[in-house]
């Protein structure tokens, strides 16, 4: 099994109501990438977010009206990763997930990939990839100052149906242009709603019915075509001289026609969502053996990278039942605040469905969580600063994982 290690930054109070300094906040952070270095996790995943949590909440649709603090401090993905770069020697680096319609859309995020690997790669011995994850970001107000809304009425109709094939056009644009391609927006797939995009006739009735009323149409239609929301005569990123091999796509979606559609343009991995079903994880890796773009090899299960909440408790002075009673008390706290504060940003129905992402105990409990929940082959993003700015016990926590867990989930 692979385990990697995920960072949220999350200026947002603890369980105690301390909340650090955006200062203290990258130093705590920049300290626990030097270790994961140290401790051999493969890749030091790092969320991207766009804004401040807080400010939005004054507005008129607030998006987490519920959230304390800020949500992120990584507004600037390739920055930050230049720097962990700088401050390692074997652990790479990914974005999870960088929004494609915020920070001036996939054209500006495509050209961003390019240049920060045409100077990443400048050392023929470098190795160390770049793994660009990839989304139409959860926190829709972060893309809204730059043009993703409804554009009319009958947008504002099909908004959330209509924002994920937004996300589509601007996959396709931004993949297209880090392949290296010379594209116009006349060369990229139109934007066309029918049946399937919707989960139910009623849906798909009421959406019709908007259409012949607004449009007024003479027919009932049965597709519904969208302008494109991207208009560019043709165009191609520089540098185009970048090394390739050190750039490894993911995507942060589980739509299955964008999974497939985006492998027709390059290799195109997947992000398990947190509250992913574990037959819809399943399926995926069943399609993507048949899907998955040639150039990326065989698909293996480690191209998924599935995130687990781990809270483990291996303080000195306590008996293995007292670290279990501690962790489970401290994975209570830090769980029940971040279910509230996205409250409303997750459709219930999933959380219903939803398999416990969140491994709690001692060594050997957790050993034996992580041993019976995921695949031998399995990639997993750690997460151990979740709601928790102590330190020197995420530090811990991080050793205890690697020196003791992950040794016996491998048998080494």
């Amino acid at each position: 099994m692979d385990f990697d290690v995920f960072f949220s930054i999350s200026q947002t109070p603890d369980s105690s109501g301390y909340k650090p300094s955006e200062s203290e906040m990258f130093s705590n952070f920049f300290d626990q990438v030097e270790l994961a270095d140290e401790l051999g996790f493969g890749v030091g995943w790092v969320a991207q977010a766009h804004l401040s949590t807080e400010v939005q909440k004054q507005n008129k649709n607030p998006v987490v009206p519920h959230y304390p603090g800020e949500v992120g401090l990584c507004t600037d993905f390739f920055q930050v990763a230049r720097e962990m770069f700088a401050r390692t020697k074997k652990i790479e680096v990914g974005s999870a997930v960088m929004s494609i319609l915020a920070s001036g859309g996939p054209i500006a995020q495509a050209e961003r990939v390019g240049a920060f690997l045409a100077l990443h790669g400048l050392n023929p011995r470098e190795k160390r990839k770049l793994h660009i994850g990839f989304s139409a970001g959860r926190f829709e107000f972060m893309a809204r100052p730059y043009g993703i809304v409804p554009r009319d009425d009958l947008e504002k109709e099909v908004w959330p149906v209509l924002r994920g094939q937004i996300f589509s056009e601007a996959s396709e644009i931004f993949l297209r242009l880090v392949k290296g391609d010379m594209i116009s927006s006349e060369m990229i797939s139109p934007t066309i709603l029918d049946s399937s995009n919707f989960r139910s006739k009623e849906e798909w009735e009421k959406v019709k019915d908007a259409a012949i009323r607004i449009r007024n149409l003479k027919n009932e239609p049965k597709k519904i075509e969208f302008a494109n929301r991207y208009n560019f005569e043709q165009i191609r990123t520089i540098p185009k001289e970048w090394r390739k091999d050190l750039l490894n796509l993911v995507l942060g979606s589980h739509d299955k026609n964008l999974q497939n559609k985006v492998n027709k343009i390059l290799p195109v991995q997947v992000f398990n969502l947190s509250i992913t079903p574990s037959e819809v994880i399943e399926e995926t890796h069943e399609r993507l053996k048949k899907n998955y773009h040639g150039d990326g090899g065989p698909w293996r299960r480690n191209m998924m990278p599935r995130t687990v909440m781990v809270f483990v408790n291996d303080e000195e002075g306590l008996t293995p039942s007292e670290r279990s009673k501690a962790a489970k008390a401290e994975a209570k706290a830090a769980l029940s605040t971040y279910w509230n504060a996205l409250d409303g940003t997750i459709d219930p129905s999933k959380l219903e469905k939803a398999s416990d992402n969140a491994v709690i105990g001692n060594i050997d409990e957790v050993a034996a969580q992580i041993s019976e929940r995921y695949h031998p082959e399995d990639r997993l993003m750690c997460w151990f600063d979740f709601f928790n700015h102590d330190n020197e016990r995420v530090k811990r926590n991080m050793s205890a994982f690697m020196n003791k867990i992950s040794k016996i989930i491998n048998g080494e």
